[in-house]
């Protein structure tokens, strides 16, 4: 049950992380380049770092359930 709900979880995560990175990137247009590339690479790799605990709980072995 832990990878469905993770991947929900994940789903939702990264349709609010891409919404926000592109609102706050059409904001951008009057900063100098250097920002808008900082801003960008931070947009585009820091997802993996909220999302870490999760993949790492997602993929954990658990013992085996007992009848």
């Amino acid at each position: 049950m832990r990878k469905p709900v993770a991947i929900v979880v994940m789903l939702v995560f990264l349709a609010a992380w891409i919404w926000a990175a592109g609102t706050l990137g059409s904001n951008m247009t009057g900063l100098p380049r250097w920002v808008q590339l900082v801003f960008f690479i931070v947009a585009g790799l820091g997802w993996v770092l909220p999302l870490r605990p999760l993949l790492k709980w997602m993929n954990a072995n658990q013992p085996p359930e007992e009848d």
